[in-house]
């Protein structure tokens, strides 16, 4: 591995690039995260879909064909929560019948402060002072919303199944609220976003 470029920090990231030959991924993180060619990602969803990519990279060295579905449930099964040790365990046998080290992979996975490191420090790139966007602020939590409701739709349909929750049809609701402590009046957060917030005082 070469060494580190002279007066570039220390990164993970940078090191995790050339191993695995991920060329063009520096510039692709950075784009992402300053939102040049679309809304910003945040550096957890970078460092998630960097992760996949080095999964990605260590199967075709391995001489098997990426499909990026089976590379994003593979990544789920082997860094999820709310996957059984089970299915951890036969996933990575599987691997390993490839070749793949799943050991040595995994422990290449990066986490958002090692990529925000890796954009501030090493590539030295800013954010530079934006404006707050309301409109961007909503679709953000409805995104984050839709990924708890699907999260928690999985975890009762497999409660369900093992039979630790009686089988009955649910109804699941997922919303994040807020209320007003001047007036008691209650609101989903994005409706209190949208409309700029309680006019309650406008209404004495």
């Amino acid at each position: 591995m070469s060494p580190t470029p002279e007066g570039k920090p220390n990164s993970k990231v940078a090191r995790v690039i050339e191993k695995y030959d991920l060329s063009g991924w520096g510039d692709r993180l950075e784009r992402e995260w300053l939102g040049e060619v679309g809304e910003r990602t945040s550096l957890r969803d970078l460092a998630e879909t960097f992760n996949r990519a080095v999964l990605a990279a260590a199967l075709r060295e391995a001489g098997e064909a990426v499909i990026e579905d089976d590379v994003g449930s593979t990544y789920r099964v082997l860094t999820g929560d709310d996957v059984s040790q089970a299915d951890t365990l036969r996933k990575e046998r599987d691997l390993e019948r490839l070749g793949v080290d799943v050991d040595a992979v995994r422990s290449d996975f990066v986490t958002h402060q090692a990529v925000h490191s890796y954009l501030t420090d090493y590539r030295e790139a800013e954010l530079g002072d934006r404006s707050p966007d309301p409109d961007h602020k909503v679709d953000t939590l409805e995104r984050l919303e839709g990924r708890t409701a699907a999260v928690a739709e999985s975890t009762l349909e497999g409660l369900v199944r093992s039979g630790a929750v009686t089988d009955r049809s649910y109804e699941l609701f997922v919303e994040v609220r807020t209320v007003c402590e001047d007036c008691g009046t209650g609101y989903a957060l994005v409706d209190l976003i949208r409309r700029g917030g309680c006019d309650c005082s406008d209404e004495e």
